[in-house]
């Protein structure tokens, strides 16, 4: 046995990334964000609430580009993100980090799907239009081609 590496705990040293994560045409923004969400999250209420400058640090992004990817994540179904409140000493409301829950993968996968099925309805409309147009022998401006 190599001694030159010290033995790692894969429960402990290590964070679960689901393989389907690299079929949903992510960006590598997109799941480098994700990634560090699933690191940071509690495992039994898979939540966590790291700023977007604390993620962006870890990242090397700006607060903007974390905000952006944090966005899409959202729109993909792969995360739910909820405002938080913290109060200051003398009861002055502010508002806190995002609190972020990791979502099951197979709500993101679905989400996927089902934009593939309609990109290919929107797909087969537009051959269908294109057809029928061509059957009333339309001739396209070939300028506003």
């Amino acid at each position: 046995m190599n001694k030159k590496y010290s033995k790692r705990d894969p429960i402990k040293d290590y964070f679960p990334l689901p393989n389907e994560i690299f079929c949903l045409n992510l960006s590598y923004g997109e799941i480098a964000v994700y990634s560090y969400l699933l690191y940071r999250e509690n495992r039994q209420s898979f939540k966590c609430y790291p700023s977007y400058k604390t993620i962006g640090e870890a990242l090397k992004m700006s607060k903007n580009t974390v905000c952006k990817y944090v966005r899409q994540l959202e729109e993909k179904e792969l995360i739910a993100t909820e405002p938080t409140n913290v109060f200051t000493k003398d009861g002055k409301k502010l508002n806190g980090n995002l609190l972020y829950t990791i979502l099951p993968i197979e709500l993101a996968k679905q989400y996927f799907y089902n934009r593939q099925l309609e990109n290919v309805d929107r797909i087969v409309a537009e051959d269908k239009q294109r057809k029928h147009l061509e059957r009333l022998n339309f001739k396209p401006d070939k300028q506003a081609v």
